[in-house]
């Protein structure tokens, strides 16, 4: 008889599988089983629920208070993080920014950063991270994604002082872009004006016009974005006009810069050419 009883458990078993798989009839019983089963997994689980109510009613002031320079901490650590993504993000946009305008230059150019600033309050100058074993050389321009920053001064063998278009003993020979106007940009000491000179009253220029680079005197490439015409004062009688620019550069604001070097020549010279004919 146990037999039978077990062949006929195991018959009713597998109508019940086949029943479930095919036709989905006992979708309502395991629905009505798991409701009826919910005090029992509420009660088996009770005693680790009293066991975290009991620690909880003796937690001290200290654990407490400890907790709570430890999740500051944590905090801390996280902000920390996060300032670091977002100065890293910067400053990905920044070298997109760079790359983007070093594919619009004919120059040779490499890429560096600002690592200092002059402390002195009337002199406009930079440090950056390129110098001699990098193959910079005093003369060499500066640009940032927007335009001209200054000059290459001074150079050692892993650093360079680079002159800003805003100092006052700085001068770039320039043209307007609409009509090729030429004219001298001048350093005021003040990063967000350059001054105009030796502008004839009755020159073609107005207020929004692109200045660049004239290439004239063998200093700077021609074309490079210097300044923005931003106010124009005639005064009666007077021969030249005071012109106001705003650099194009953000002098105050780019870490990364590009250093220009001349295009390489590979014009052969007189002697080789001669050479070449022979």
């Amino acid at each position: 008889m146990p037999g039978l009883r077990l062949l006929l458990v195991i018959i009713v078993s597998a109508a019940l599988i086949v029943a479930d798989q095919q036709f989905d009839r006992l979708a309502p019983v395991r629905s009505t089983l798991a409701t009826g089963l919910t005090p029992v997994h509420w009660l088996g689980n009770a005693p680790y629920q009293f066991s975290d109510w009991v620690s909880g009613l003796f937690t001290t002031r200290e654990d407490v208070k400890q907790e709570n320079e430890d999740l500051k901490v944590r905090l801390l650590i996280l902000e920390r993080r996060a300032l670091k993504y977002a100065a890293l993000a910067s400053e990905n946009n920044e070298l997109r920014r760079l790359m983007n305008s070093s594919e619009l230059l004919d120059d040779r150019v490499i890429v560096s950063e600002v690592v200092g600033v002059s402390p002195d309050p009337y002199s406009h100058e930079i440090i950056i991270n390129k110098g001699r074993s990098d193959g910079l050389q005093v003369g060499q321009a500066i640009l940032d994604a927007y335009g001209l920053v200054g000059q290459v001064v001074q150079t050692s063998q892993v650093t360079s002082r680079v002159l800003l278009v805003s100092d006052s003993s700085h001068a770039v020979p320039v043209e307007v872009v609409r009509n090729g106007l030429r004219a001298i940009l001048l350093g005021t000491g003040d990063s967000g004006a350059l001054d105009l000179v030796h502008v004839p009253d009755t020159a073609d220029i107005r207020e929004g016009d692109l200045l660049v680079s004239s290439g004239l005197g063998g200093r700077f490439p021609r074309g490079y974005p210097v300044a923005e015409v931003s106010l124009i004062n005639k005064e009666p009688g007077e021969p030249f006009v005071s012109i106001q620019a705003q650099p194009k550069a953000k002098l105050n604001q780019s870490r990364l810069v590009l250093v220009v070097f001349p295009p390489l020549d590979n014009t052969p010279t007189t002697e080789s050419a001669q050479e070449g004919q022979d």
